[in-house]
């Protein structure tokens, strides 16, 4: 969330950000600034009664010390307290709905991207990864990878409607086999890089939801257990972004370096056609996340560190893969600047989006109030910055991996992969 100081000392700047984003309520701008200007005024006012309110109580307080009668300056100064009071519980209240309406405002607005980012143009590819691959030269047809899960017993669409409803799938036999091994392989590069693994709940409150900007933005496409007043999670970054939730780090302790693997589950709603065929959209999938917790100074230069560590993992897959930078329309609610990695589909003929790695500046960190203190200065406390990516989302990665090392009679498995595995092929 953007705080509305940042509102009124970057108005212009805000706004071209949102216009970047073709975000055009901009009369919430104006809104916001005239409620903060209204809130600072009641508080101003507040504070005045409190000033008030203490120095009658040490009057009373001396009047009571004296030996000769006082009782009508004292009479005189307690129905001064109590108009005060009167005064302060209308002033409370007013102030209360100020903050609230305030909020809810805040709460519509979007990060505002950064300068580098584009608007409304083709995507931007930085980096494009094509090896020679003579696995598929000698097939006669390429098949997409749903015909691979038939010829192979992989996975089972029907399977997942017969148990769940359509948008989710079970995997069998080697198939479970190579989705297990992909989280291990990419866990474990992860804590290579010196990332420590959570394990976390699939389930989390309203608040955890409200921290890290998925409601009330994307409260639409994640799953409510109302009973509970539980949502699953979306994305492994949400449980592991709040267990820092509340934190005040010193500049030495940072970056904080997380990671996690989870289930995910989003309605997806709006899909159809090839977008959802096979694993290419589905409302459970398996997800390893990283997450980082860095000083406002020091966050884009761990945002290419994190760009570099998924670059390495996708080569060691010898999968064909490209990096582009969203423009403004595409980022996400809480992202100042994202990145997405696509890896091509040759049963498809399509590229297919496998991680997002996001830096979110201090717009999280606001919400998370996730404070950090640095040694310049008298040791100022600042907003920490908050950056996720995933390393990796699994089904469509999954989909790409199978289908660009088909064979007529086999899937030949990435060497990286064998030892996990225990096999070095797939075959019928």
């Amino acid at each position: 969330m953007l705080q509305a100081s940042f509102i009124k000392k970057n108005r212009k700047k805000v706004l071209l950000g949102l216009s970047k984003r073709n975000f055009y309520k901009v009369g919430l701008i104006d809104d916001i600034l005239i409620l903060d200007k209204k809130k600072k005024k009641i508080q101003y006012i507040l504070n005045g009664i409190s000033e008030k309110e203490n120095l009658i109580s040490k009057k009373i307080s001396l009047f009571l010390k004296k030996k000769e009668n006082c009782l009508n300056q004292i009479n005189s100064l307690k129905e001064e307290s109590i108009c005060l009071k009167k005064q302060k519980k209308n002033l409370n209240i007013e102030f209360k709905n100020i903050v609230s309406n305030l909020e809810e405002k805040l709460n519509q607005i979007p990060n505002i991207p950064d300068e580098k980012i584009k608007k409304n143009t083709e995507k931007d590819i930085l980096f494009q990864y094509f090896q020679e691959n003579p696995i598929c030269n000698s097939i006669k047809k390429i098949l997409p990878h749903w015909e691979l899960s038939n010829k192979f017993h992989l996975f089972s669409s029907d399977l997942g409607t017969k148990i769940s409803g359509s948008g989710f799938s079970v995997f069998i036999g080697k198939g479970a086999s190579l989705q297990r091994s992909l989280i291990q392989y990419f866990l474990d590069q992860n804590i290579r890089a010196s990332y420590i693994e959570y394990s976390l709940p699939y389930l989390i409150n309203e608040m955890s939801g409200y921290s890290t900007g998925q409601i009330p933005d994307k409260e639409d496409q994640m799953y409510l257990i109302e009973k509970d007043n539980l949502y699953l999670i979306p994305t492994g970054e949400v449980p592991l972004m709040n267990c820092f939730r509340d934190n005040t780090f010193l500049e030495k302790d940072l970056p904080v370096k997380a990671t996690t693997y989870t289930s995910c589950f989003r309605r997806e709603a709006g899909s159809y056609g090839s977008k959802v065929r096979g694993l290419n959209r589905l409302h459970q999938f398996e997800k390893v996340e990283i997450i980082q917790i860095t000083t406002p100074n020091t966050s884009y230069y761990y945002l290419n560190e994190m760009i570099f560590h998924i670059k390495k993992i996708l080569k060691s897959l010898e999968l064909p893969f490209r990096l582009i930078r969203l423009n403004g329309t595409d980022l996400g609610f809480s992202s100042a600047m994202t990145y997405d990695f696509e890896v091509y589909s040759i049963g498809q003929k399509k590229w297919l989006e496998v991680s997002s790695v996001s830096n979110c500046t201090n717009f999280q960190s606001n919400r998370l109030h996730l404070r950090c203190k640095t040694t310049t200065g008298k040791g100022k406390m600042e907003l920490c910055h908050t950056l996720n990516g995933s390393a990796l989302a699994l089904p469509r990665l999954m989909s790409a991996l199978l289908e660009n090392n088909q064979t007529e009679n086999k899937i030949i498995i990435p060497k990286v992969l064998i030892p996990y595995t225990g096999f070095d092929s797939i075959e019928s």
